[in-house]
């Protein structure tokens, strides 16, 4: 299965060998985002109280971000992730409500 970065939703290309894992201070060939983030691991779930499902993990506030987290493996999935737009939708959402006291 490929991986996929978190930010740019490329597939990234690792060169698997055993017993070595993505590095604290890999990133993206593709954007440059930190490929050790807490959004590229398979353990992020953003509806779970502390965002991972290892439940005895420290909490981490940017997730997005290189971290020390010894639970980190990274995440495969069979294509890349939708791009999360709940922003914009609040946004756009919100100038409706308020577009009349302009």
């Amino acid at each position: 299965m490929p991986y996929y970065c978190h930010k740019c939703r490329n597939e990234i290309e690792f060169i698997v060998k055993v017993g070595i894992k993505v590095g604290r201070l890999d990133t993206c060939s593709h954007c440059g985002a930190d490929m050790h983030a807490c959004k590229n691991c398979r353990f992020y779930d953003p509806g779970l109280h502390n965002q991972c499902r290892i439940p005895e993990a420290d909490f981490i506030r940017e997730r997005d971000v290189a971290n020390f987290c010894h639970h980190f493996e990274f995440r495969q999935l069979d294509e890349a992730p939708e791009v999360d737009d709940s922003e914009a939708r609040a946004r756009a959402k919100l100038n409706d409500v308020f577009k009349n006291l302009k």
